[in-house]
C-alpha cells in the first residue's frame, strides 16, 4: 500500500492533475516497472551533457526577410540512474540567440543541487530565474527532463496529460519564398504526402506564390505573413483574396508592434488570424485577447512543455484557439511539442523534415496525420 500510496502522489504532482495513472491504480493497474526501479534509486544526481549541431536543411529556406541552408542547434542528454533524457535548443536568426550564448547558459545550470527530477516545478523554475532570455536554451533543458522524466514513469507524455492521441491532427508542410519553378517542384514533392500546406508570404510576390500552388494543388493552405505586410487595408484585401483561393488561416500578418492594426485585421478578417511574433510566453497570452483569434505556441521561445502546457490551458480558458509550431528542428524537440499536438487546431510540425540529418526516430507523420508512439518520454530514440 506505501508504494501504491507513493506512486500516486508523485504522479498526481507531475501530471498536474492527469487521471491516466491515478485511473489505472485505482483499478488494479500496475504501476510501470520503471518507475518501481529508478524510484527506489532516488537521491542520485543528474548529470547533464550538451554539445553543438548544425542542421542541415534539404532546401534553401526563404522567408519574408532572409533566406538560409542550416540551421544552429544545441543538443542537450540529462543522465539520471542510467535513464537518459533528451533535448534541444534550435535558434532560426529570428530568435536572436546563438550557439554561443547557449552554451553560456547551460554552463551556469546546475541540476545536482537537485535529487529528484521530478520536482520540475522548482527545478524549471531555478533554469528560468538564471537569465531573462535565452529560452531556447531553456526549452533543451526542460524538453531532456521531460523526455527523462517520462521514462521513470514509463509512460509517453501525451498519455501523462491524459490526452487522446488519436485527436492529433494534420501537419502543414512548409513552402518557402521561392521562383515559380522551384515552388511547383516543392508543391509536386509533396502534395500527395500531406492534407494541408503552409505557405509563407510577405515579400512582393505573395499572388504569385500562391497561384503557382495552386497551379499544382488544390490542399487547404495555412499562411505565414511574417509579418510582412504594413498597411492594414492591404493585409486585409489580402485575406479576402486568400479566402478565395482556399487558405484557411493567417498567422501574423503585420508587424508584432502594430497591435492596433491586427486587432482591427482580426475584427473584420474571414479567416482566423493567430499570433507568433506578437508571442512568446505565458505573460503574453492574456494581453493578446482580442488581438489575434489564437496563438502559435513554439517551444523555443516559451521555454519547453511545461511552459507550453500552461499556455495551452490559459488560451483555451480565454476563448482563444491554439495553434503548435516548431522551428527546423530533429525529432527530439518536434516529438515534444507534439505531445500535447491533441488539443490543438493547426499544428506546424514538419521541422525534423525539411533537415536531412536527424539524430533521432520519433512522431512520423502519416498520410500528412501527426502520428505519436507509445515510447516513454518524448517518444524519441536515438539513430
Amino acid at each position: 500500500m506505501k508504494n501504491r500510496r507513493d506512486f500516486l502522489k508523485t504522479a498526481a504532482l507531475v501530471t498536474l492533475g492527469s487521471g491516466l495513472f491515478v485511473r489505472q491504480t485505482l483499478a488494479g493497474g500496475s504501476v510501470p516497472s520503471t518507475f518501481n526501479i529508478n524510484r527506489k534509486g532516488i537521491g542520485g544526481k543528474m548529470k547533464m551533457t550538451y554539445f553543438p549541431y548544425e542542421l542541415k536543411l534539404r532546401h534553401v529556406f526563404t522567408v519574408a526577410t532572409y533566406s538560409r541552408t542550416t540551421t544552429p542547434d544545441v543538443q542537450v542528454e540529462i543522465e539520471y540512474e542510467g535513464i537518459t533524457g533528451y533535448g534541444e535548443a534550435s535558434m532560426p536568426p529570428y530568435l536572436g540567440q546563438t550557439v554561443e550564448s547557449v552554451m553560456n547558459f547551460l554552463k551556469k545550470v546546475n541540476l545536482e543541487q537537485f535529487n529528484d527530477p521530478f520536482q520540475l516545478e522548482d527545478i524549471l523554475s531555478y533554469i528560468d530565474s538564471l537569465s531573462p532570455g535565452d529560452t531556447a536554451a531553456k526549452a533543451a533543458v526542460d524538453i531532456a527532463l521531460h523526455d527523462l522524466v517520462g521514462k521513470l514513469l514509463g509512460a509517453p507524455w501525451y498519455k501523462i496529460w491524459g490526452l487522446n492521441k488519436e485527436k492529433a491532427p494534420s501537419t502543414t508542410y512548409t513552402i518557402g519564398i521561392d521562383t515559380p519553378d522551384v515552388v511547383r517542384a516543392k508543391t509536386k514533392e509533396c502534395a500527395d504526402q500531406f492534407n494541408i500546406l503552409k505557405v509563407k508570404l510577405g515579400r512582393d510576390n505573395d499572388k504569385e506564390m500562391i497561384e503557382t500552388i495552386r497551379s499544382v494543388t488544390n490542399l487547404p493552405i495555412a499562411i505565414d505573413a511574417n509579418q510582412g505586410w504594413k498597411d492594414r487595408q492591404y493585409a486585409l484585401d489580402m485575406i479576402h483574396w486568400l479566402k478565395e483561393k482556399g487558405i484557411v488561416m493567417i498567422e501574423q500578418p503585420m508587424p508584432k508592434e502594430q497591435l492596433d492594426d491586427i486587432a482591427w485585421v482580426t475584427q473584420h478578417s474571414p479567416l482566423p488570424v493567430f499570433a507568433d511574433e506578437s508571442l512568446q510566453r505565458l505573460g503574453d497570452v492574456a494581453a493578446l485577447k482580442g488581438v489575434f483569434t489564437g496563438i502559435n505556441i513554439k517551444l523555443m521561445k516559451c521555454a519547453g512543455m511545461r511552459e507550453a502546457w500552461k499556455m495551452v490551458t490559459l488560451a483555451h480558458a480565454l476563448g482563444m484557439r491554439v495553434m503548435v509550431g516548431c522551428m527546423t528542428e530533429t525529432s527530439c524537440a518536434i516529438s515534444a511539442a507534439a505531445q500535447f499536438s491533441p488539443l490543438v487546431d493547426f499544428a506546424d510540425l514538419d521541422g525534423h523534415l525539411l533537415i536531412s540529418n536527424d539524430r533521432f526516430k520519433g512522431v512520423e507523420v502519416v498520410k500528412g496525420k501527426i502520428t505519436l508512439n507509445d515510447l516513454p518520454g518524448i517518444g524519441v530514440v536515438r539513430l
